[in-house]
């Protein structure tokens, strides 16, 4: 429920007044930190709530973001791209995921959706990546399915996945190298892909490169890509898609 239908209930229901509901509508949708300007009214406009880039902060920047937001009424902050060096020192308590680079401060909720993210990579080394989807679509309310190393080099790996692949609501396929995994789950599957390419690859994968060119060119339908080692795009367009409609498959 977004929290402009909560208001609105909340005034029905004679919780609060209607003139204590128009202050809070009025209040200004962002807070000046000087170096900072959290956005209040992000979850009003899209539906979630702001999400910090922890990389290029320091500390103390994170954790006054952190608690700003959380002090507005936001009940999760989650910090992506977030070292497990400089999590240690956010003031702010916090819990960190350390194979996703991700950290959340406030309250973790259950999912909310029916609909399950599939989340499969072509190889063990792309799970960084994966997960960095994974948590992210978990953090946003979502029943996520990981299916990891189940590349087009050894593609009876995949296939006897059939099922999982065939109940998904969206499905998020990354890959480095050639980067054709997404291809062939889109020529599975009957929901959205969204194709991740990473930077895993000997040298004429070019970082990445050659994957992203690769899942752009994809002659499989309804698949879209993301930029690469994109994960937490990728998650937070999946929650996007799954959150469709209420319940999923």
């Amino acid at each position: 429920m977004n929290d402009v239908k909560k208001l609105l209930q909340q005034v029905a229901s004679g919780e609060i007044t209607p003139e204590e509901a128009e202050i809070r509508l009025k209040m200004k949708p962002f807070e000046d930190l000087g170096f900072a300007k959290p956005d209040i009214h992000r979850a009003l406009r899209q539906g979630a709530t702001e999400v910090i880039f922890g990389e290029g902060k320091t500390p103390e920047q994170i954790s006054a973001i952190a608690s700003e937001l959380l002090g507005s009424g936001q009940e999760t902050v989650i910090i992506t791209r977030l070292s497990e060096e400089k999590s240690g020192k956010i003031t702010t308590p916090l819990t960190y995921y350390k194979n996703a680079r991700i950290g959340v401060c406030g309250k973790i909720n259950p999912p909310d959706t029916d609909g399950k993210i599939l989340i499969a990579t072509g190889g063990t080394s792309d799970i960084p990546v994966a997960e960095e989807a994974a948590v992210t679509a978990e953090l946003l309310c979502n029943n996520v399915t990981r299916l990891y190393d189940v590349g087009v080099s050894g593609i009876h790996r995949l296939l006897s996945h059939s099922e999982e692949i065939m109940t998904a609501k969206v499905i998020i396929a990354i890959a480095g190298m050639e980067g054709a995994l997404a291809s062939v789950i889109g020529g599975l599957a009957d929901c959205p892909v969204i194709a991740v390419p990473t930077s895993v690859g000997y040298g004429a994968s070019f970082e990445g490169l050659t994957a992203l060119l690769s899942m752009l060119n994809s002659c499989a339908s309804g698949v879209s890509v993301v930029n690469i080692d994109n994960g937490f795009g990728a998650g937070y367009l999946a929650s996007m898609i799954n959150h469709i409609g209420g319940s999923g498959k």
